[in-house]
């Protein structure tokens, strides 16, 4: 029973791409232990070289290319005032920062854009004053393209 549960969960891990040809999981492999190579060209993209095989990282669809942080993420006390920077992926700049999942009970107040350059945008926002222990999500509207990260709170 107990090599049956260990097969289908190794399975689903391949299938997932959590674990490499190696065996070892995908985010420790090396050179060396796994005879894989990643770097960056000029002009080419981020990818992964097995054998002779150029396998490139997969790119978000259409519409989901914005790519935005948060920093200091975690936060430590309530009205700490956070930066928000990313870049559009294509699109027209910075329109919009939305964070939490209703406008009742936002984990940012006070958000203000500072620059809406689509190459390197910049926004700022303050913690709510009502927020707990959690995780939220801060949603960015580039003009045609969205982005979500995670602001974990620990007040």
């Amino acid at each position: 029973m107990i090599k049956k549960a260990v097969t289908a969960i190794a399975g689903l891990s391949l299938t997932a791409g959590l674990v490499g040809s190696a065996g070892v999981p995908a985010g420790a492999q090396t050179g060396a232990t796994a005879g894989t190579q990643t770097g960056t060209t000029a002009g080419t993209t981020a990818g992964t070289t097995v054998g002779a095989v150029q396998v490139a990282a997969p790119k978000p669809p259409k519409g989901a290319r914005a790519v935005v942080r948060v920093s200091p993420n975690p936060t430590a006390k309530r009205g700490q005032e956070v930066t928000i920077t990313g870049h559009c992926g294509g699109g027209k700049g910075l329109k919009a920062v939305i964070a939490g999942l209703d406008r009742e009970r936002p984990v940012l107040e006070n958000i203000r854009i500072i620059k809406a350059d689509p190459k390197a945008f910049v926004a700022k926002g303050t913690l709510s004053s009502r927020i707990g222990n959690g995780v939220g999500p801060v949603f960015v509207d580039c003009g045609g393209e969205a982005g979500v990260t995670l602001l974990v709170t620990h007040v």
